[in-house]
């Protein structure tokens, strides 16, 4: 016999479980439970009882006395109720908690599911032993009792699977007795009619675009359809800049961190969100042109014959004064293309430098970066100081200028002239004594202008290749000029006789990525004393494939 056989000896299994045999104990568990029924019934009748009674005799309102005599034969029914004493050993009624009164949120929902699922089920009580129901126990014996929420449909939804359904359906998953969760669709042909939203939007843009091209054509505009497209946007993102004074759209390029390869030609696309509101004002702005009256005749004059004088002086110098041409010499345009073709360090000047890649930013249709304009500035710088040095200041055509980096205007605009520590910028160089400082302003990363402090004049000059308002400037050069007289001569600086000069013919860029070569021609202009300018938007190639000779040689090309 092996050793997982019974022993003879060993007794018999119990037929029926430990947990549900028929003891005392348990015999005194159903005679409590019998017996809080009882008087759970006993209460609940008295109190309907009393219940009805108190609102009889506040309907009624009978005497005592008469009521007693005309109801005599009345049974009375108290005698087969129980006694008072009988219902005083009841347990007192509980008062209902706060909690109830409070809207119930998801973690107790949550939470109320998990008890719900962890009792048993009706189909669990009616397979229990002995074939008895089990009823939730009250509140009367200290257990807590799980209150279903109200179902919302027509079939009765158990209290777990009521809570389920509603944990469930707050995350838009899982359905509950064949109740599915309203979900958001869209309609069957609701691509096709937002691709043909867009193409309309689209149509539109390129019909407003279009009309203000034929506008701009008629007062003097010269470039092609593509460069106005390039212009209309530029001038929608800088006035969105300007009136909102956010940072750069991330699809603008960065002057400062974005590198072009060089041999690489890449033309800015264009995207079609412009606002078709800026479209519209644009558009009306031009059509008030043209409907300005003309001006009044007036008889001759001495004004009249001013304005003749002044208008033989205008075409004399016009034909003495040489225009720029619109090709280099062929040594010169021979060098250009070597330059371009060269790799690694470029040129340097003083303390600036350039490389292939920034070379490669005067090519057509690119952003000038700061080691461009920087260069630049430097051979102003370089020239100025040579021509002092060499030549008397009656013969002199070049002005004894200084010139502030790009770097000087962020310092001076964020953090102001103490902060900066601009003091240590001029601390060689006493700019009172200069004709000029140039200054190139970089304005919110995406577009270049030129300012000039001329002490010659006595103002405070800002050229703009767009033609925005650069209020702000006058008042930080402003700013600058009275800390630095107040650093230098201990004193404030005597601004009688100044003046903030933003001229109106100040030539204008015609597309989105000129406004670097303007600037770096607005201020060699200025250097040479110049108060006109001779270039236009029609010269911006000539002046590039220049620009790129003058900074390969370290010097400026003679003539115009």
């Amino acid at each position: 016999m092996t050793g997982r056989k019974r022993q003879a000896s060993d007794s018999l299994l119990p037929v029926r479980s430990a947990k549900y045999q028929r003891t005392e104990e348990n015999q005194g568990i159903w005679n409590r439970w019998r017996q809080l029924g009882t008087d759970a019934f006993t209460l609940g009748y008295e109190t309907v009882r009393l219940g009805y009674l108190s609102l009889m005799n506040s309907s009624q309102k009978p005497d005592s006395s008469e009521a007693t005599s005309q109801q005599p034969d009345k049974p009375n029914h108290t005698s087969s109720l129980p006694s008072r004493a009988t219902h005083s050993a009841l347990p007192p009624r509980l008062p209902i908690p706060e909690e109830f009164h409070k809207p119930i949120d998801s973690q107790q929902m949550a939470g109320r599911s998990r008890l719900s699922s962890s009792l048993p089920s009706r189909s669990e009580s009616s397979n229990a032993p002995n074939g008895n129901a089990t009823s939730p126990p009250s509140t009367l014996t200290g257990h807590t009792s799980v209150t279903p929420v109200p179902s919302t449909s027509k079939e009765h939804i158990p209290c777990s699977q009521s809570y389920e359904f509603i944990e469930r359906s707050a995350h838009g998953r899982g359905v509950t007795n064949n109740i599915h969760p309203r979900r958001s669709r869209d309609h069957i042909l609701s691509r096709v009619h937002k691709a043909k939203v867009q193409e309309d939007r689209k149509k539109d843009r390129e019909a407003l675009v279009n009309e203000l091209y034929h506008y701009k054509r008629s007062t003097g505009y010269t470039s092609d359809f593509d460069a106005f497209k390039s212009l209309i946007n530029y001038q929608a993102r800088l006035e969105i800049l300007e009136r909102h004074a956010l940072s750069p759209s991330p699809s603008l390029t960065d002057l400062r961190s974005k590198q072009i390869s060089p041999g690489l030609s890449r033309r800015h696309s264009f995207s079609d969100d412009v606002d078709p509101d800026f479209l519209e004002r644009a558009l009306r702005k031009a059509k008030k042109s043209f409907e300005r009256p003309p001006p009044k005749p007036f008889s001759p004059s001495h004004d009249r014959l001013r304005l003749s004088a002044r208008h033989r002086d205008e075409a004399i110098e016009n034909r003495l004064r040489p225009k720029l041409p619109k090709v280099l010499p062929p040594d010169a345009d021979k060098q250009v293309t070597a330059l371009l073709c060269k790799k690694g360090p470029i040129s340097k000047v003083a303390r600036e430098s350039v490389n292939d890649r920034d070379l490669s930013r005067l090519l057509p249709s690119q952003w000038l970066n700061d080691e461009i304009i920087n260069f630049y500035g430097a051979m102003i710088l370089a020239r100025s100081e040579s021509s002092s040095n060499s030549v008397p200041a009656a013969k002199r055509k070049i002005l004894d200028v200084h010139y502030f980096n790009t770097f000087f205007w962020p310092k001076l605009k964020n953090e102001g002239y103490e902060q900066g520590r601009l003091a240590k910028w001029t601390k060689k160089i006493d700019v009172f004594s200069k004709d000029a400082i140039l200054i190139p302003i970089n304005h919110n990363n995406s577009h270049w202008t030129g300012a000039a402090i001329n002490f010659r004049r006595k103002r405070i000059e800002s050229y703009d290749s767009m033609n925005l308002d650069r209020h702000q400037v006058f008042k930080a050069l402003r700013s600058y000029l009275d800390s630095e007289h107040r650093n230098k001569r201990k004193k404030p600086f005597d601004f009688t006789g100044w003046q903030n000069h933003n001229p109106e013919d100040t030539p204008q860029q015609e597309n989105g990525y000129d406004c670097g070569v303007f600037t770096c021609q607005f201020l060699e202009s200025l250097s040479r004393g110049e108060e006109g300018f001779l270039f236009s938007q029609r010269d911006m190639a000539y002046l590039r494939r220049r620009m790129i000779w003058e900074i390969g040689h370290a010097k400026f090309l003679d003539g115009p």
